[in-house]
């Protein structure tokens, strides 16, 4: 068997199921391969665009994302997409051929080039074949293997590749954690990717303590929907954040971040942390604590075995739970609870009734995708979610055009949902090509593009300050009739009745994608914006 053969078997044999990318001469062997195996293949219609569905992919469904892209330009063309995986700590496996010769035109520097937006890297050599792709597969991160043309075709090795085992970790100590919650009053509990990554274990965990000791929960945007369905859940915390859950975590008198980084997106650059509100951080990563602001008790361990640890160790307190808490949260924790003057009017739609029309007419059971841009609060905040695993967020290289390929990787992996994609149009036209991809995976997919002919979060940034912002306005644009040329179904919105178009397509079959061009009310900054943009 030679090396192309061997990895991808050995792939499949690690539990990979589902691969992304377009196929070239350097990794057509590979793919061919692992297809063989028994690894489904997705074709995209850009390498971008299969890097992010394969991030989208991984993230959605909880097993490794697998990218296979030709040399050279097929890895440059994916950079953006990996980067963002890369910073988001997506397990993704870049099956990355490599023209090692530095006279090869596809020549690139591949081991810095992974290094620079924060991948690992490692070179399959012919003997070791198996063991490098189970480290790649066991790394738990972001890992560039890097497979020489002419490696692929010697004999691979016969050594068996094995997953390899993380160094037992000592039990955490949890005794000054243990002493902060037994001291505190207003407990306030915020969760992040490093609690949405461990799942349901990591709710109950959680969830269990704050009942156990009358905490509040909340998430950062990452880990939205961890908590959906709790009484005393927040939502997100940080810029999202309503003006309630605003209000009650800087009254904390506590806040325990449970495999949250407490960025500043989180904090609201430290502003919704009250001054002498005690902060402790719980990470599996030690070098992740403190990272971004100074934590008073940091706990290095498994966010799960801490506060399973902390609930034996602590007595039943009631908190700042009460009746009237409960009934505030109620009524007011969603920003659906929050008052407005709809705008609507002139032939464009408030995005925040198009987002609230919305979250009526779609099933509960979905995965909600979010591009960036100045529209991305109203989906984000607007749309309810199941769980985590019901909510997409590629923001941390804060990227636009990543968005549609996202919700195409989350609905290969969650096929039982209807998957939805929330788009700015400048991010719609950046990835459109992957619409064909949509139509020929024939999945259940609404794309709702949020249309306000402009960079809208450079528009509402510099135009009030004076500065000419012709740059990025743009005339406005059929995307519907756009969308209808790539075998899409499609609807212009420009008030709540047109809706009802949306609401036939999901009485249907939904097999053939749905794009709704929402000409959307663009006259101020969402609510968030300036706070995005401050310290930029």
């Amino acid at each position: 068997m030679n090396v192309a053969s061997a990895v991808g078997q050995a792939l499949v044999e690690h539990g990979v199921r589902d691969a992304f990318g377009v196929v070239g001469s350097g990794n057509f062997h590979l793919t061919n391969a692992l297809v063989a195996a028994g690894a489904r293949f997705h074709a995209a219609a850009h390498e971008g665009g299969a890097a992010t569905m394969a991030d989208g992919y991984a993230r959605v469904s909880g097993r490794l994302g697998v990218l296979t892209v030709h040399q050279g330009p097929g890895v440059t063309n994916a950079l953006t997409g990996i980067a963002e995986a890369a910073k988001s700590g997506t397990p993704l496996v870049v099956l990355a051929p490599e023209a090692t010769s530095p006279h090869s035109n596809f020549h690139i520097d591949l081991p810095h080039l992974a290094a620079s937006v924060g991948a690992a890297y490692r070179r399959v050599a012919a003997a070791s074949a198996r063991a490098d792709v189970a480290w790649a597969c066991g790394a738990g991160r972001t890992v560039v293997l890097g497979l020489p043309l002419d490696v692929q075709s010697e004999p691979a090795g016969a050594e068996a590749g094995t997953t390899p085992v993380g160094a037992t970790l000592p039990p955490p100590d949890v005794t000054a954690l243990v002493e902060a919650i037994a001291a505190a009053h207003r407990p306030v509990f915020i969760a992040g990717r490093g609690a949405a990554r461990r799942g349901a274990d990591a709710r109950t965990a959680i969830a269990s303590l704050a009942d156990h000791r009358g905490a509040l929960l909340a998430v950062s945007a990452a880990a939205r929907g961890l908590f959906a369905g709790d009484p005393w859940y927040l939502d997100v915390s940080g810029g999202f954040a309503t003006p309630l859950a605003a209000e009650l975590i800087a009254g904390a008198d506590l806040v325990v971040a449970w495999g949250c980084a407490l960025n500043m997106w989180t904090t609201r650059h430290g502003r919704l942390i009250t001054p002498g509100t005690t902060v402790a951080q719980v990470d599996l990563d030690a070098s992740a604590l403190g990272r971004h602001r100074k934590v008073d008790v940091p706990v290095a361990g498994d966010v799960v075995d801490v506060a399973r640890a902390c609930a034996t160790a602590l007595a039943a307190d009631a908190g700042w739970r009460t009746p009237r808490l409960r009934a505030r949260i109620a009524a007011e924790g969603r920003w659906r609870d929050v008052s407005y003057e709809d705008a609507t009017g002139g032939g464009r739609i408030d995005p925040r009734t198009l987002s609230a029309a919305l979250d009526d007419l779609l099933p509960a059971e979905r995965t909600v995708v979010i591009d960036s841009g100045n529209f991305m609060g109203y989906p984000s905040m607007y749309l309810s979610v199941p769980d985590a695993a019901g909510f997409c967020f590629t923001q941390a290289f804060q990227s636009i055009g990543l968005g549609l390929a996202s919700a195409l990787g989350a609905a290969v992996a969650r096929p039982d949902r209807l998957t939805v994609a929330a788009l700015g149009d400048g991010g719609f036209l950046m990835s459109v090509a992957e619409l064909t991809t949509a139509v020929r995976l024939a999945l259940p997919l609404l794309v709702v593009v949020y249309n306000d002919a402009a960079y809208g979060a450079e528009v509402h940034h510099f135009g009030p300050h004076g500065h000419p912002v012709d740059l990025v306005r743009f005339p406005d644009t059929d995307l519907a009739a756009t969308a209808r040329g790539f075998g899409c179904a499609a609807v212009t919105v420009r008030d709540p009745r047109d809706l009802a178009a949306v609401h036939a397509w999901l009485s249907g079959p939904r097999d053939t994608p749905l794009v709704v061009d929402a000409k959307v009310v663009s006259d101020e900054p969402s609510w968030w914006l300036e706070e995005a943009f401050r310290g930029h």
